[in-house]
């Protein structure tokens, strides 16, 4: 905090040496002057003239009060290390080593033509466009790239967490060895086990070291047990949890906690078109209810559920919309109203009840 104050600090300090020292310009018009009427002068002076005949003082006062934000000045930008890092190129493992051995190389031309010399454009912008982006390079000097990455190589390697979601999906079956080889899930498998049992990565942020990340791994495991990954990878991955099925509490507080949930997307899409869409509180109990039996007699895909169970119930009023709101306005009513209750859920699920999974029971 006290480093970003003291950049906030030079930075405004740069900013109105900048303008001390720069061609000033009035101010655009629909905005008061500071220094007057608009093209004015005040005793025979020029905006210009006003402008440095202030003490520095005054003047960085003035611009911490935001008085002279439409003043437009002249100011040397510096070029920011994103279009730096664009004049150069890699000549990293030319030589062809391993993986962690080679060194990256990276010439900069523009530095070579310049002698080293930082190159600066001119350009005139309000003080208002000036502040941003003083105080943007003024961060890049006191930070600079090179220390941010190393830093972030530091934590990443000893308080790092990767998250591998789907980690089923690279794991066959043991009754998958007739169906065909699938060499790929394998693979992907003897990839991993380097990298969680702690190897050195090479990176385009330099070299990483993985011993102290902490790697969770996820996934359904529907056509495959964990026990079918590889041995080693079992044993580098000890720490086994299983999560218990969504029950129709968690499915209540997923419709009604987040402030972004699938009800209120469903009333904002309809919204648009004229329908205020309404549940009652025993609609949405029902729905959590529904969405937990079909989960149990289906295939259980956990909330992803509750997609399906409610675009079944707000379809006709989707499809109407247009009908239902012309109709409503037709009897002097600005918007159409339609309130879901429990007993619409259940008729209009009704037909997904009755569809159950009858392969279960072939023997």
């Amino acid at each position: 905090q006290a480093a970003a104050a003291a950049g906030l600090a030079s930075a405004q300090a740069a900013a109105a040496a900048a303008a001390a020292s720069s061609v000033v310009s009035p101010p655009t018009t629909g905005s008061p002057s500071p220094f007057g009427a608009a093209g004015s002068t005040v005793g025979q002076q020029t905006p210009e003239e006003q402008l440095r005949a202030l003490s520095p003082e005054v003047l960085a006062e003035r611009l911490r009060n935001r008085e002279l934000e439409n003043v437009v000045v002249e100011v040397e930008v510096p070029p920011s290390s994103k279009a730096q890092q664009g004049g150069g190129f890699d000549l990293g493992n030319l030589g062809g080593q391993s993986m962690g051995q080679a060194a990256s190389v990276v010439i900069n031309i523009e530095k070579l033509m310049t002698g080293g010399v930082q190159r600066k454009d001119k350009r005139k912008m309000t003080v208002a466009e000036a502040r941003s982006l003083l105080e943007e390079a003024e961060a890049e000097r006191m930070f600079p790239t090179e220390v941010i990455v190393k830093e972030a190589v530091r934590l990443a390697e000893n308080d790092g967490i990767v998250f591998i979601d789907e980690i089923d999906k690279i794991v066959a079956g043991r009754d998958a060895a007739w169906r065909g080889g699938d060499p790929s899930s394998v693979g992907v498998q003897r990839d991993l086990l380097p990298i969680i049992e702690g190897s050195t990565v090479q990176t385009k942020h330099g070299n990483l070291n993985t011993d102290h990340i902490l790697f969770i791994c996820s996934g359904a495991f529907h056509s495959a047990k964990p026990s079918d990954l590889m041995a080693e990878l079992q044993g580098r991955l000890p720490i086994r949890v299983e999560l218990k099925a969504l029950d129709r509490t968690d499915f209540y507080r997923i419709l009604t906690e987040p402030h972004f949930n699938l009800i209120k997307q469903q009333q904002m899409l309809l919204a648009a078109e004229g329908l205020d869409l309404h549940f009652t509180d025993a609609a949405i109990h029902e729905i959590a209810g529904i969405a937990e039996d079909l989960n149990r007699s289906l295939e259980n895909i956990g909330a992803r559920r509750l997609h399906t169970v409610l675009e079944r119930i707000v379809e006709p009023l989707s499809f109407g919309a247009p009908e239902l709101v012309a109709q409503a306005r037709s009897e002097g009513k600005e918007r159409y109203l339609a309130v879901v209750d429990k007993e619409q859920v259940v008729e209009r699920l009704a037909p997904l009840l009755k569809k159950q999974d009858l392969s279960k029971f072939i023997i």
